[in-house]
C-alpha cells in the first residue's frame, strides 16, 4: 500500500494491517505487528525523504511455516543522509526509543538500500531466536 509521507501515514498503515490480519493472527501477535509497523512508518516520515509523489510504500507478507506464522513488514521511503540507528535515549527523552521497540518485538530487522531510496524491514519468525542482530544491505 502507499501512504502519505506525513503523520497520517502511520495511522493509515496501522489500520489497514489490523483490518487485514484481524482473525488471521493471534491478537497479541497482531498488536506487536501494528506497533512495529507504526514505528517504521513514523521513522520514515520523521527522518527520511518521501518517494516521488510524497508517499511511503508499506508492505507485509504473511506465510505459514511448520513453526508458525512468519511475517515480514517492509517500509520503503526516499532515504536519508543517515540510515536508521538505534539511539541511546535518556529516561527524560520524549523520543529515540522506536528502534528499541522494533528490536524488542521483531526477530530481526534491517535496511536495504538502492538507488531509489531505502527499505526498512522487520521479520517475525517463529523459528528464530528472538531479537537477533540488525542487518544493513546495499
Amino acid at each position: 500500500m502507499v501512504v502519505p509521507h506525513d503523520p497520517t501515514g502511520a495511522r493509515l498503515a496501522r489500520h489497514r494491517l489490523a483490518d487485514e490480519l484481524a482473525g488471521v493472527v493471534p491478537p497479541t501477535f497482531l498488536t506487536d505487528l501494528v506497533a512495529v509497523l507504526a514505528e517504521l512508518v513514523g521513522n520514515a516520515v520523521r527522518h527520511a525523504d518521501a518517494l516521488p509523489g510524497g508517499v511511503v510504500r508499506v508492505a507485509w507478507r504473511l506465510r505459514q511455516t511448520p513453526d508458525g506464522q512468519f511475517v515480514r513488514l517492509r517500509v520503503t521511503d526516499g532515504g536519508a543522509a543517515v540510515g536508521p540507528l538505534v539511539r541511546a535515549a535518556s529516561p527524560d527523552a520524549v523520543d529515540g526509543r522506536g528502534l528499541h521497540i522494533v528490536s524488542g518485538l521483531a526477530s530481526r530487522w534491517g535496511v536495504d538500500r538502492d538507488g531509489l531510496g531505502q527499505s526498512v524491514w522487520a521479520e517475525f519468525d517463529p523459528a528464530a531466536t528472538p531479537h537477533t542482530d540488525f542487518v544493513v544491505a546495499g
